[in-house]
């Protein structure tokens, strides 16, 4: 396995495997990865086969972070990443630094951003408002260097994968997106790299974001009709403000294509939640 850190490196590396006719895949990650990760990783390697190469990135990318986020603290361990890459047989971990990502932006002299404008309007686009601007410019920055003909996303982050989607449409990259299944700990919770700030009782009340999931499919299976988004919030609601270290910061019922919120719920409807454990800010979603 090889480790580079310069965008032109990672670029000519790609260029060359593109001439001899190998198949690129592509994860990007912040790293401190964890079961779920892996999985993308071993998705990629399925798309592109034994003989394509797969490349994972690494980079705490600073633009998607708001002021009062944990960027400094996002949680680092380069050296167990890498262990871990070698084991998923990933050929490439890309990681580069933020002068060579974002040229002159210390010094304010930084200034071209990828901006999506329908996708973004709701949700995490509400609640992190400069969120969606860095993950886009990275993504569209990361293409451009790694030159992949297939990236991994999760699908934990429903959003974000509708708005790469979506970018990658737009602006005619020849990449195709792939989303891979949200993977779970044994009690329900969403693998994150974030969980790690928890507390051993924030852990166990953390499971209340798929019980709130849970509950929401079985209302919808019970009932007869299209069930009123409001009333349904509320039952959610309830359930979470059962647990003392739960805060809602959202729960959103929406189509899984356009993200357009709904009045009414039923099959099909797709429904997110973003959920405060404490200090930490935690995220998931499923469809109903």
């Amino acid at each position: 396995m090889r480790i580079l850190r310069d965008p032109a490196s990672m670029q000519r590396q790609a260029m060359k495997w593109l001439r001899a006719g190998t198949r690129i895949g592509f994860v990007p990650t912040m790293g401190y990865l964890h079961e779920g990760h892996i999985s993308l990783v071993h998705e990629a390697r399925r798309r592109v086969g034994a003989s394509g190469v797969v490349v994972l990135s690494i980079y705490v990318n600073p633009t998607q972070f708001g002021p009062r986020e944990d960027f400094t603290k996002y949680p680092r361990d380069f050296r167990r990443d890498c262990r871990l890459c070698r084991e998923a047989g990933v050929d490439v971990v890309f990681t580069p630094s933020d002068d060579s990502m974002y040229p002159g932006r210390e010094a304010g002299d930084y200034s071209t951003y990828v901006v999506e404008e329908q996708l973004t309007q709701g949700m995490e686009g509400v609640s992190r408002p400069t969120h969606f601007r860095g993950v886009t410019t990275i993504v569209a920055k990361l293409f451009h260097c790694v030159l992949p003909e297939v990236a991994v996303f999760g699908a934990k982050d429903w959003q974000q994968a509708a708005v790469v989607s979506r970018m990658t449409r737009d602006l005619n990259f020849p990449v195709r997106i792939v989303v891979a299944e949200t993977r779970r700990e044994p009690d329900g919770l969403a693998m994150s790299s974030r969980n790690r700030y928890l507390d051993p009782d924030q852990r166990r009340q953390a499971t209340v974001l798929s019980e709130m999931i849970a509950l929401a499919r079985a209302e919808v299976a019970r009932a007869k009709r299209p069930i009123p988004a409001g009333k349904l919030r509320e039952r959610l609601a309830g359930l979470a403000f059962s647990r003392p270290a739960a805060r809602v910061d959202y729960i959103e019922f929406f189509h899984p294509e356009t993200l357009r919120p709904l009045e009414k719920v039923g099959p099909g409807t797709h429904l997110a939640l973003a959920v405060f454990v404490g200090a930490t800010r935690l995220i998931d979603n499923g469809s109903l």
